[in-house]
């Protein structure tokens, strides 16, 4: 955030920030880029995060993570419709989620699914009725948005459909570990180390690049995360089949009043920071650094990291 030239004369000083080599290696290791550290507070946050594992980090005995994008918006573009029809399905895209949300936006197009389904197998072969990944509940993350937004880092869980490449969908996980991972992707925390990465672009390498706790059955918050994501998602018939999956029976015990969300979300983020072992000083620091939060959504969730104690 520097921008005189002349300052390059006076550095490094006693005010210059000092980066452990080894910091760079274990938040960058595919590219040892340097993330933009602020302060010296901002690199302690870092190093408690990095004792999780990064997301691309292939793993044994626990869960792993493939990223990809599905229908090109001009590639693919000959499959799109303008209107819904017998056979067709909405096609997801960025602008149609928010956090938590899976109709933030009425969809543009639809994609018939014999058509897409040819499009999907491409030269893997002969269909041969084999469930592909667009039929069962998939995690999505935009892949445009700015460090400057309200928030930069924005999940959801789609629907059994397709999805534009505006859109990174996650390989499939097992429901309740997909409601774990959202509820990180959505969590303050994770967000200001993105922010703190990009400015507009989240590219799947950022993706990849971030520390995710592998959270499993048994591990302490997994199984309160688990059931409040589950709650802010299943609040409409379409996710009825994900409610029976995670014990919640079905969208009528989702979350669909604005102040029940609002307080589910606000402990999902006291969760995620105590996950990540920050103190009560760090939360505060990561809650500062979003200007367009309103004040109540910062203070609920720093009253819920402390009720946590």
């Amino acid at each position: 955030m520097r921008h005189d030239v002349a300052e390059l004369a006076d550095f490094p000083n006693d005010d210059s920030l000092q980066l452990d080599v080894d910091l760079i290696r274990r938040s960058s290791p595919s590219s040892l880029s340097v993330t933009e550290f602020k302060s010296a507070l901002d690199t302690r946050i870092v190093e408690k995060m990095l004792r999780f594992p990064l997301l691309g980090e292939d793993l044994p005995d626990t869960w792993n993570v493939k990223l990809s994008s599905e229908f090109h918006m001009t590639n693919d573009s000959d499959l799109f419709h303008d209107a819904p029809g017998p056979g067709r399905l909405p096609l997801y895209e960025g602008k149609m989620i928010w956090q938590f949300e899976h109709g933030y936006a009425a969809p543009r197009y639809w994609i018939d699914e014999a058509a897409g389904r040819r499009r999907v197998l491409g030269k893997k072969g002969v269909d041969a009725g084999q469930t592909l990944a667009y039929q069962g509940y998939r995690l999505a993350h935009r892949s445009i948005a700015s460090s400057t937004n309200e928030r930069t880092l924005v999940a959801s869980v789609l629907p059994p459909t397709f999805a534009g490449h505006s859109l990174n969908v996650w390989s499939s996980l097992e429901p309740s570990v997909m409601m774990s991972c959202l509820s990180f992707m959505n969590s303050l925390v994770l967000d200001w180390l993105l922010r703190l990465c990009v400015s507009a672009n989240i590219t799947m390498f950022y993706l990849y690049q971030l520390p995710v706790p592998r959270l499993q059955a048994g591990d302490r918050y997994f199984a309160a995360i688990v059931e409040r994501a589950a709650r802010l998602i299943c609040t409409a018939p379409e996710y009825d089949a994900l409610a029976a999956e995670v014990g919640l029976g079905d969208h009528r015990a989702g979350a669909a009043d604005p102040a029940e969300r609002a307080r589910l979300r606000a402990e999902l983020d006291g969760m995620v920071a105590r996950v990540y072992g920050l103190s009560e000083a760090e939360f505060k620091h990561v809650l500062g650094t979003f200007p367009l939060v309103a004040g109540e959504v910062k203070a609920a969730a720093l009253a819920a990291f402390r009720a946590l104690g």
